[in-house]
C-alpha cells in the first residue's frame, strides 16, 4: 500500500460522511459532453490565469434547494442536514484552457447568514485532504462556525474530482483491502515488486475509470472554480477559511487573483517551499515530534517510546497480530492506527489503550483506528477519498521517484529522523505517483500574492501533519504586508476551535477585519 499522510483538519474524525439530495442546475458528476480518455496535461496557472469565462458561466443562477437526504459513504451516513442547509450545483469548465467547452458540476452546500450583524457576503470553506468533501464536512462541523454565520453565508464545496463533483475512482473495495495487506516497507525483492505493482495498478485504474477528469483535478483548476463561485455568489472579494491542504488551495488562489482577496484565513499550513520529497520529510518530522510529545506526556522518554513502537511494528511485520475480526493487523495497518490519534492531543488516550492491547497480542483497537483513518465501514466498503487525494496531489506535483532513488537517497535519511514513520514515508515516495498517467504541474506552488489584502496564516507548534515551520514559510512566501503569522501553542492539527485565543483572533479578522500583529502568539 501507499499511505501519504492525509492533510485534513477533520482527519481525526471517523469515516468520511457525505450528503446528497442537492438540487439545482446540472447534477454533479461526469462532464456534459463525451471526450477521449487520453490523459492530457493539466492546465497550468500561466495558461489559465488571464482566461475570460463566458457569461453563461459567470452569470449562472444557483438553484439552492434544501438537502433532502444523506448519501451513503460506502455504508456510512451523514445525518440529515435539516432546514439549515441548502445545496446546489455550479457549472465550471472541465478544462480552463477551453472555457466555452465541456463543463463539470461542482457540488455546493450553504447555510445562509442569520444574525444581528450586517451581512458581509459568503465565507467559503475547504477542510483539507486533498480529497475531503466540503459538502459533508461543513454540515458536520457547522456548529463550530455559528459566530461566523452571524455575518456570512457559510459555503463549502466538493472540489473537482471529489465525492459529488465527479469523484475520481481508481479501484473497488476488494482491491483496496488487498492493498492494505501489502508490506509498506518492502524488505525483499518480492515485496518490493508487489508494492510497486500495486502502486502502478492504482494509477492505471484511475485512468481507466476516471480518465476524462483526471488531467483537470489539480489545485489551480480548483482555485479557478473558487473565483467563478465568487462571481456567481455576487461577492466582489473572496472570503475564505482553509484548513491544511485548504491553506495551499487558498494561497494558490491569492497568487492567481490577488486583487480579489478579501479576508482569507489559513489554518494548519502546508509548507509551500517543500517539494515532493520535502513534503514527506516534513511529515516524518512532524509525526515523530508529536509522538515524542505524546510519550513525554505519559512520563516515557522519547527514545524509549520510539523503541517501543519500532518493536511493535517489527513484530507485526514478522507475524500480523490477531484481532476479534477475521482480519489481521499488519505492520502497515498498525502504523496507520498509530497515526490517527496523533492528529489531536484529545485522541491520545485512544492511542494508549490501543498500544497496550497490541503489545498484549490483540490488534483489534489499532485495526479499528486504521479503518477509521482509511474510511472503511463496517461492511468492508471504502470511500474514494484516498483516490481523490492521490489524483489531486499527483496532478499538482512533478514528483516521481524510483525505488532505487528511495533506497539510495531517502530511506536512511528519513529513518534517522524517525525510525517509526521514516521508512513508510520514504517508500511512499516511490509508490505515490508511480506510472501516473497525468504529468504534474509544479515542483512547488507559487503563492506569492503581491498586492493582496493581509492574509492570516495560523500555525500550531505541535501540528503533526503540517508542521509549524510551514506556516512561517507560507507567511514569507505570500509576501511583505500580505502574510500575517499567528502562532498557536499546542498539539493539534489545526487551531480553530481548540484555542480560545486563536479562535477569537481568527473571528475578529473574518468578522471585523481586525488584522492582528504579525507574530502574535496564542496558547491552546
Amino acid at each position: 500500500m501507499t499511505m501519504r499522510v492525509r492533510m485534513g483538519a477533520l482527519a481525526a474524525a471517523a469515516a468520511l460522511l457525505a450528503v446528497t439530495g442537492c438540487g439545482g442546475g446540472d447534477k454533479p458528476g461526469a462532464p456534459e459532453k463525451s471526450a477521449s480518455k487520453s490523459a492530457a496535461a493539466p492546465a497550468a496557472a500561466s495558461d489559465t490565469a488571464g482566461v475570460s469565462l463566458p457569461a453563461a458561466l459567470t452569470g449562472q443562477r444557483l438553484d439552492w434547494k434544501r438537502c433532502e437526504a444523506p448519501v451513503a459513504a460506502h455504508g456510512s451516513y451523514a445525518e440529515r442536514p435539516g432546514k439549515l442547509w441548502q445545496c446546489a450545483t455550479l457549472k465550471a469548465p472541465l478544462d480552463y484552457r477551453e472555457p466555452a467547452g465541456e463543463t463539470i458540476g461542482i457540488a455546493l452546500v450553504r447555510a445562509e447568514a442569520k444574525g444581528p450583524g450586517k451581512r458581509i457576503g459568503s465565507l467559503l470553506f475547504n477542510f483539507g485532504g486533498p480529497g475531503g468533501s466540503g459538502v459533508a464536512s461543513l454540515p458536520a462541523s457547522g456548529e463550530d462556525f455559528a459566530e461566523l454565520r452571524t455575518r456570512y453565508d457559510l459555503v463549502s464545496f466538493d472540489p473537482r474530482g471529489v465525492a459529488q463533483s465527479s469523484a475520481v475512482v481508481c479501484r473497488d473495495s476488494e482491491q483496496t483491502e488487498a492493498a492494505h495487506r501489502l508490506d509498506g516497507t518492502p524488505d525483499t525483492p518480492a515485496e518490493q515488486k508487489a508494492y510497486m505493482k500495486n502502486a502502478a495498478a492504482f494509477g492505471a485504474g484511475c485512468a481507466e475509470r476516471s480518465g476524462k477528469v483526471l488531467p483537470h483535478v489539480g489545485t489551480v483548476s480548483a482555485a479557478r472554480d473558487m473565483d467563478l463561485l465568487r462571481q456567481v455568489l455576487g461577492d466582489e472579494k473572496l472570503h475564505y477559511l482553509g484548513f491544511s491542504y485548504g491553506t495551499e488551495l487558498g494561497a494558490v488562489y491569492a497568487h492567481l487573483f490577488p486583487a480579489k482577496v478579501g479576508r482569507l484565513a489559513l489554518d494548519a499550513v502546508v509548507d509551500p517551499t517543500a517539494d515532493f520529497a520535502g513534503g514527506a520529510r516534513n511529515q516524518v518530522l512532524g509525526f515523530q515530534r508529536t509522538l515524542e510529545n505524546y510519550f513525554k506526556s505519559r512520563g516515557v522518554s522519547a527514545e524509549d517510546g520510539t523503541d517501543r513502537i519500532v518493536r511493535l511494528l517489527a513484530k507485526a511485520d514478522r507475524e500480523p497480530l490477531p484481532t476479534d475480526t477475521d482480519r489481521e493487523l499488519t505492520e502497515s495497518l498498525a502504523l496507520t492506527g498509530i497515526i490517527l490519534p496523533l492528529y489531536s492531543e484529545k485522541q491520545w488516550p485512544y492511542l494508549t489503550a490501543a498500544l497496550k492491547a497490541a503489545e498484549d497480542g490483540d490488534g483489534t483497537q489499532l485495526l479499528m483506528l486504521a479503518d477509521s483513518y482509511n474510511n472503511r465501514d463496517e461492511n468492508g466498503e471504502y470511500s474514494t477519498q484516498d483516490h481523490s487525494q492521490r489524483a489531486i496531489s499527483c496532478a499538482d506535483s512533478k514528483g516521481r521517484m524510483t525505488p532505487e532513488q528511495v533506497t539510495s537517497r531517502y530511506l536512511a535519511e528519513f529513518t534517522e529522523v524517525s525510525p517509526v514513520f521514516g521508512p513508510f514515508l520514504a517508500w511512499d515516495l516511490a509508490g505515490w505517483c508511480a506510472d501516473w498517467p497525468v504529468p504534474g504541474e509544479w515542483e512547488t506552488p507559487d503563492v506569492s500574492a503581491k498586492g493582496a489584502a493581509p492574509i492570516l496564516v495560523v500555525g500550531t507548534t505541535g501540528d503533526s501533519a503540517t508542521p509549524y515551520e510551514g506556516a512561517k514559510k507560507m507567511a514569507d512566501e505570500l509576501g511583505p504586508g500580505v502574510g500575517v503569522l499567528v502562532t498557536n501553542k499546542g498539539d493539534t492539527h489545526g487551531a480553530y476551535g481548540t484555542s480560545e485565543c486563536t479562535t477569537r483572533t481568527m473571528n475578529d479578522y473574518l468578522l471585523d477585519g481586525e488584522v492582528p500583529p504579525n507574530g502574535k502568539v496564542c496558547s491552546s
